[in-house]
């Protein structure tokens, strides 16, 4: 009789060597999977998702994203992470995982777009409602929380218009009704202030960070997380993150713990450039006010000088409301070394001109055209070099 024949195929997919243990190395290993591979059937039925003690789908985490939610969760000060593919899914996996039909979710009238649009649609389509409060009068946000508000959204400035509310004052008062925090908490990165020790013995009970910005560091990256200190929300965030079926790649996850080693560094070029040109974009003529709460006469500047010292390298704008919206479009066209784009945190200095009236339904405390600049890590005066040649449009 013949020998059985060996068939290349099989023998390649299940070859038996195995490398040996013990490599370690700087970077952390990078670990792509859908299937895991169980030693028996007991062991598959021991696992639980749920927790980090074993591996059970990739879409449940593998030691690449274990190990980022790890590190996340030492940054913001929390004890438990979970992930999701962008900070606005990040965002929808709070809503979906807290809200149920009836329920009230507060929103700051200044909140990031996208977010806004979310309560507006999806979940006013799932009979949740919504309402804006102002972050900069607790007296009336306290006035309307009520029985049916079950989540409460803050922001640390406001999206595009960086107010910085008196966050203390804010937890307070959801605290005392009983009602969930949830922070976004992208533009102070963990770095500016913690999330979970505001003082006093207070803390958010959820902290969202579009982790696209300041730790993937690059620009190209999407990428959300959930912390919190609550092992039971916790579990409730990654109920509705198997149900919504949301997942990272092995290799985004890779880029983010590559970059999270640099973030304080970065943070804080980010912020003393970012300062230096606001300073100097304070004294043109033609820009009317700064937007950015490290400045005296920002909107909440003394709740953010009570809660933090350092600061993103993001802020805004109010150009001459004299001046035609056409010039201001000239002027950010004229910009050579400030890239024209969304999104922010990258090297690159962005720059985006946004429309008030749309953005706020009540603007009357700011008035002009809202340019916003995100300070990169090019050099300070070629930075300031481009906004003065650029301003040639305005003059």
């Amino acid at each position: 009789m013949s020998e059985p024949i060996t068939h290349l195929s099989t023998e390649l997919i299940h070859h038996d060597y195995q490398p040996p243990a013990g490599f370690d190395a700087v970077s952390v290993g990078v670990y792509k999977a859908s299937t895991v591979i169980f030693p028996n059937v007991a062991a598959l039925r021991a696992r639980d998702w749920r927790y980090k003690f074993g591996y059970t789908y990739g879409l449940h985490g593998t030691p690449t994203t274990f190990t980022l939610e790890e590190r996340l969760a030492t940054l913001e000060g929390g004890t438990h992470c979970a992930l999701a593919p962008s900070g606005l899914a990040a965002i929808a996996t709070v809503n979906v995982a807290l809200l149920r039909r009836g329920d009230e979710v507060l929103l700051p009238d200044n909140v990031y777009g996208p977010s806004r649009e979310m309560a507006r649609t999806l979940l006013a389509d799932w009979g949740v409602t919504h309402r804006l409060y102002d972050p900069l009068d607790v007296a009336a946000f306290a006035a309307m929380l009520n029985e049916h508000t079950k989540l409460v959204w803050l922001e640390a400035p406001g999206s595009i218009t960086m107010e910085f509310p008196d966050l203390r004052a804010l937890v307070r008062a959801a605290r005392a009704r009983g009602v969930l925090t949830a922070l976004d908490n992208t533009w102070g990165a963990g770095l500016a202030f913690k999330a979970f020790d505001l003082g006093d013995g207070l803390a958010v009970d959820l902290s969202m960070h579009a982790l696209t910005k300041y730790p993937s560091g690059g620009g190209d990256v999407l990428m959300g997380s959930v912390v919190t200190r609550d092992e039971k929300l916790h579990h409730q965030l990654l109920l509705a993150h198997m149900r919504l079926g949301t997942g990272v790649a092995g290799n985004d996850a890779e880029f983010v713990l590559r970059s999270l080693p640099s973030l304080e560094l970065r943070y804080r070029a980010h912020d003393q450039s970012a300062r230096r040109v606001a300073q100097w974009l304070q004294r043109q003529p033609m820009i009317t006010q700064v937007l950015h709460p490290a400045l005296p006469g920002s909107p909440g500047h003394d709740h953010w000088a009570a809660l933090c010292r350092d600061a993103a390298g993001l802020f805004s704008v109010l150009i001459d409301p004299a001046l035609p919206a056409a010039r201001i479009d000239a002027f950010v066209d004229a910009l050579r070394r400030f890239k024209l784009g969304y999104s922010w945190g990258g090297p690159v200095s962005l720059v985006v001109p946004y429309d008030l009236k749309a953005l706020r339904g009540d603007a009357a405390r700011l008035t002009g055209h809202l340019v916003r600049f995100s300070i990169g890590l090019e050099a300070t005066d070629d930075l300031i070099e481009d906004l003065d040649q650029a301003f040639q449009t305005l003059r």
